[in-house]
């Protein structure tokens, strides 16, 4: 059996595909550039092959190019099928390419002679891509925390999200905690493509009806970028800023930084040699050089509460704000305690929606 789906047919909440095996049969370079979370690379044609017959498909038309792919591919379709075989025992799958064409048209053809129920995304991955930019411009009851780098915010974030509320953890998403030593040294960040899908589907995750808490983010995380028609929304959302003091802060990002390899905090101190100043960058660079990482990290800090004070969006263009003088940022359980008081005051909200339902009804 060959069924044709839509691709909300899949992203549905409800959904009876969730279990089943997503192959995407685009090229290995396609996939690289941004995919369906979950799915699996199954490509027809290497990344070379493609080439070849998009261009005879252009320059001689469809028949032309088919030849083409079956010279290309008639030595591997058993070899397709023993894959598929080992991703979908029960021999049902999901296919899909670039826009449901050719490609998928073929696997699906092969499969299902096999004895497959194959069921192929209409608009393939493209129609994936016009859904992410439809659920980013869906309305979304964001509530933003906001606070000089070392307040925890993504501490506190994390642990919320254990706590069953419903958080969008931008930084995890992006792997990059948004400063010039965000990497941490180690991290590798997604695609701006692939940062979009997975964006998406945490969205689409979310009960509307139930606030989202998210960390108030500059427009840019490390080399992705949040986009625009949702960056706007987090603009203008509620904003709770964690006033934090200094010392508390240190706290903070001591354990986190004063642990990473020298040779790239002195990588990333020099990026931003021209903010931070020639002689605070010689003074910073000795700091690592010599083990005196507090000092570093004070350091550092200064450049950074500056440009904190400067980048922020003035509380008038918001909803509502609040700030929350936090003394012990580490002490997550009173943290969240003042941000739940605050928040259900200007939104005259009950405590228990600020929960997913699912957990307030067990």
């Amino acid at each position: 059996m060959i069924q044709v789906i839509h691709i909300e047919d899949i992203l549905r909440k409800d959904s009876s595909f969730k279990e089943m095996p997503i192959l995407d049969i685009r090229s290995p370079k396609e996939f690289a550039k941004g995919h369906l979370p979950g799915a699996v690379s199954f490509p027809l044609f290497t990344d070379e092959q493609r080439n070849v017959v998009g261009t005879i498909y252009h320059q001689q038309g469809r028949q032309a190019a088919i030849l083409q792919g079956f010279d290309i591919t008639g030595p591997k379709w058993s070899g397709f099928i023993r894959s598929a075989l080992e991703e979908a025992p029960n021999q049902k799958v999901i296919v899909h390419c670039w826009r449901g064409g050719m490609r998928s048209e073929a696997l699906a053809w092969a499969l299902n002679l096999y004895g497959f129920d194959v069921f192929v995304i209409k608009g393939g991955y493209k129609s994936f891509r016009r859904w992410c930019y439809r659920i980013f411009g869906s309305s979304i009851n964001l509530i933003a925390l906001s606070g000089k780098t070392g307040a925890n915010k993504t501490g506190l974030l994390r642990y919320m999200a254990n706590q069953h509320y419903q958080v969008l953890d931008l930084e995890a998403l992006a792997c990059h905690q948004g400063s010039a030593y965000g990497s941490m040294g180690m991290l590798i960040q997604p695609s701006q493509e692939q940062f979009e899908n997975n964006l998406a589907i945490c969205l689409n995750n979310f009960e509307s009806d139930v606030p989202v808490w998210v960390e108030d983010e500059s427009m840019t995380i490390g080399r992705v970028a949040i986009p625009r028609t949702l960056w706007l929304k987090l603009c203008s959302a509620p904003v709770l800023e964690l006033d934090v003091p200094l010392e508390s802060r240190m706290e903070v990002l001591y354990p986190q930084y004063g642990i990473l390899d020298k040779q790239f905090l002195k990588e990333a101190t020099l990026k931003i040699k021209k903010r931070l100043g020639p002689d605070q960058t010689r003074a910073a660079i000795a700091d690592i050089e010599n083990g005196e990482m507090r000092s570093f990290i004070r350091r550092v800090l200064g450049y950074y509460d500056k440009a904190y004070q400067k980048s922020k969006i003035p509380f008038q263009e918001r909803k509502w704000a609040e700030v929350l003088k936090i003394n012990n940022p580490k002490d997550l359980p009173t943290v969240v305690k003042l941000l739940l008081e605050a928040a259900v005051d200007h939104n005259s909200l009950l405590l228990p929606k600020m929960i997913k339902k699912d957990q307030t009804e067990k």
